[in-house]
């Protein structure tokens, strides 16, 4: 071990939040000994912005309970943790860990129970990662380095303390955080890792909880280097461990929304995880949609069924939240409404709580090459900058487009009476009562055989209409003009 002045590794208090200071100051008050472990110090060395810190302590989660009161709550069974609130920071607070007297373990070697309280000696020996080995004392201001961890971050190394293949079996996600550490951080995994990092290897992450597999996922989605750590996990096979029925391929949709996700983070833009699991589960989406139109399911049916069966597929891997599992189905089912949406619903839904997301996700859609959304991403995003009359305009035209596409299709779909004729299933017989309707036409109109013509077209003496008696009125009766 050894002892490294925080000045020199680049640390001072004046780069540390108060909340973590307050807990370290707490604890330090109350007795017992208490450093900052972890990728804080990690991320300070190299120069980037910390997420949280964590601290780890001798005082056990009870003891710990006993300094915060009410401000604090133990947390796990496997792990136990104390989470500390400072003010709306959450600090996690570790008791420094030893080695089991009575390994509690799986079949394939995970460890099942680790709560065997120790010295700082034996809490480093239990931690994965070098890098993430170096304990700080801010008031103090000293670093104490059990491994050579500082060098390791120098020469950007990624290093397994102890036996790669027994840390792996104690605990299957370090392979899903070895590759989250080397894509951030851009390291290199070191030579004894990759030895032991295969496909059979991976396959003990069938052993871990599908709900912690999900909380994993959420780190690599949200780290801000996803585009970098994706062909990671085809090329280690993690894939497959990870997601159920999506092939492991990086398709353009899937790529440009993984470097779309991370500008937003790198420009402070607050992301959905849920969203990129909509983004890889869309394919497998669409094969059981086709699936359930071919059985003749309505298209509505066919989409809420089709989600269903995915979501739950996918439950085998990772289960994701019911609040996310809504998310994703709303996003899906807003591709629909915004492909042909009904004019006078276009500003409604605009201003619908899920717009957001399902205008981003056909926009991607749109620029990877996606022709069936047929213009309607730059549509919708052109609508968004436009005024209340630009608005109006552009909806009639979209009325007048759809109502035209609408005729030509119905014309499509109508076969020509002219070539082709159908004829009726029942063949009706008019009823006796039912009088024939008199044609139309002159021409049509049947001529009575005791009407003579002239040759010249004019009406003979002995035509009907000639004989009729004509009725002599009195004039003198008639009175002309307004009545008295």
């Amino acid at each position: 071990m050894q002892t490294l002045r925080a000045s020199k590794c680049g640390l001072s208090t004046a780069m540390l939040p108060a909340s973590i200071l307050d807990v370290i100051d707490a604890l330090t008050k109350a007795g017992y000994e208490a450093y900052i472990v972890g990728g804080g110090v990690r991320d300070l060395m190299l120069g980037l912005n910390p997420k949280d810190f964590d601290a780890v302590t001798n005082a056990t989660p009870a003891q710990v309970k006993e300094v915060f009161g009410r401000r604090c709550r133990i947390i796990g069974r496997r792990f136990e943790l104390a989470h500390v609130y400072a003010g709306r920071e959450l600090i996690e607070v570790a008791t420094f860990r030893a080695p089991p007297k009575k390994a509690v373990t799986s079949a394939a070697g995970m460890i099942l129970r680790d709560n065997n309280w120790g010295s700082i000696e034996q809490d480093f020996a239990r931690r994965d990662f070098s890098i993430n080995a170096l304990y700080y004392q801010p008031r103090k201001g000293e670093v104490l380095d059990f491994c050579n961890a500082v060098d390791d971050i120098k020469h950007k190394t990624l290093r397994l303390l102890g036996d790669p293949a027994l840390r792996f079996e104690e605990d299957p996600v370090r392979m899903l955080r070895a590759l989250r550490f080397a894509a951030k951080l851009n390291f290199q995994i070191d030579d004894s890792i990759l030895e032991i990092f295969t496909p059979e290897m991976t396959e003990l992450l069938r052993d871990v909880s599908p709900h912690r597999l999900y909380d994993e996922s959420q780190k690599l989605f949200t780290m801000g280097h996803l585009h970098r750590v994706l062909p990671m996990l085809i090329d280690f096979g993690i894939w497959k461990q990870l997601f159920a029925e999506i092939k492991p391929d990086i398709t353009d949709f899937i790529g440009k929304a993984a470097k779309n996700t991370d500008q937003r983070i790198q420009i402070g833009k607050t992301i959905n995880p849920a969203f990129f699991y909509a983004v890889l589960l869309w394919k497998p989406f669409l094969e059981r949609c086709e699936f359930y139109s071919a059985k003749g399911t309505v298209p509505a049916e066919a989409r809420a069924q089709a989600g269903l069966d995915v979501l739950k597929r996918q439950a085998t891997r990772t289960i994701i939240p019911r609040f996310a599992e809504t998310f994703i189905r709303e996003v899906w089912e807003m591709q629909t409404r915004l492909l042909n949406p009904k004019p006078q619903q276009i500003e409604s839904l605009s201003g619908h709580a899920r717009f957001r997301a399902g205008f981003d996700f056909l926009l991607l859609r749109e620029n990877s090459g996606d022709d069936s959304t047929q213009g309607m991403g730059a549509w919708w995003d052109a609508y968004q900058t436009m005024s209340a009359d630009e608005k109006e305009k552009a909806i009639a035209q979209y009325n007048r487009k759809r109502s035209r596409s609408r005729r030509k299709a119905a014309q499509e779909e109508v076969p020509d009476s002219r070539t082709s004729e159908i004829e009726p299933l029942v063949q009706e017989t008019e009823s006796r009562g039912r009088r024939q309707r008199k044609p139309k036409t002159s021409a049509e109109r049947p001529v009575r055989s005791d009407v003579r013509v002239n040759e010249d077209g004019s009406i003979g003496a002995d035509h009907p209409i000639m004989k009729r008696k004509r009725v002599q009125r009195d004039l003198s009766q008639v009175v002309f003009g307004p009545t008295q």
